[in-house]
């Protein structure tokens, strides 16, 4: 089952010389995972938009050695089509063939959402700009965008991003099997066909891990909570647990048949890694 199965790994772009290193320093030691991509984060409007070109520039170079491609993040909110023309026609000239595409949020302070006002607006406009060219990976949520007015609502979204164009999505992170299970099932009834690659965090720091979820809508159970919560400044002992909780939560996935896994790695070697060479998916 393993051997169809697809890895990715996603960074955030480094905004200093060190951070540059240490980012390098990650790719390299999670090569062995023989990834099919890396995707870099993009802020809204443009704000981390040079440190995102430089990172998957450096990743694209590389790709003729690693294989791997570089894959960087695209919000269309606050943007005009030119600006965007302008960002497609740089990534082709650096050979980059792989976007994730989403609509991302409104910078602080900007009303007017530009030419844009959602994903598969993006997405419609990328096909009709360059064809085939791109391998376009678009956002869903198993557990409903924080934003949508219902689950059915979420769900019509995702398929107009289907519909527009996208190849494949990555899923919010979850800790939820079934959440995932229940939400592949329902897009299957609507006709999407898509893979559809569950999202795994890794979970470094539980207070920030539970701010982050309280705004993006993603779920902690209760019992991981609590246990979670029990640690205090243990900070050995929660890792050693979440170790053990994120390489069972992968093993029940793959062995759900998922298509693929999706690690948001926090711009860390472990515990992407770990997991991985505990289930045997270093090749």
């Amino acid at each position: 089952m393993t051997k169809q199965l697809t890895i990715s790994c996603e960074f955030f772009p480094p905004k200093s010389d060190k951070g540059i290193a240490i980012l390098r320093d990650v790719r390299e030691k999670l090569a062995p995972l023989k990834p099919d991509f890396y995707s870099v984060t993009f802020g809204a409007g443009g704000s981390t938009q040079d440190n995102t070109l430089d990172a998957v520039i450096d990743i694209q170079q590389a790709s003729a050695t690693t294989g791997i491609d570089a894959a960087p993040h695209l919000s269309c909110v606050g943007s005009t089509e030119d600006n965007i023309k302008n960002i497609l026609q740089t990534f082709k000239d650096n050979d980059i063939k792989r976007i994730v595409a989403l609509r991302g949020d409104l910078p602080s302070g900007m009303r007017d959402p530009g030419d844009f006002r959602y994903a598969n607006e993006l997405i419609d406009f990328i096909r009709k700009e360059t064809g085939d060219h791109f391998t376009i990976e678009v956002a869903c949520y198993p557990e409903i965008h924080p934003q949508a007015d219902s689950a059915q609502a979420d769900l019509d979204n995702f398929k107009r991003k289907v519909d527009a164009g996208a190849d494949s999505a990555l899923t919010q992170y979850f800790y939820n099997v079934d959440a995932y299970l229940y939400f592949v099932e329902r897009c299957q009834k609507v006709g999407i066909e898509i893979p559809i690659i569950p999202g795994i965090m890794p979970i470094n720091n539980f207070s920030q891990l539970a701010r982050f979820s309280d705004g993006c809508g993603a779920e902690i159970p209760r019992w991981l909570r609590k246990r979670l919560e029990g640690f205090h400044d243990d900070t050995e002992s929660l890792q050693a647990f979440t170790l053990d909780f994120l390489t069972g939560f992968t093993e029940k996935l793959i062995d759900a048949g998922v298509p693929g896994l999706h690690f948001y790695s926090m711009n860390r070697v472990d515990p992407t890694l770990t997991i991985c060479q505990r289930l045997g998916l270093v090749k």
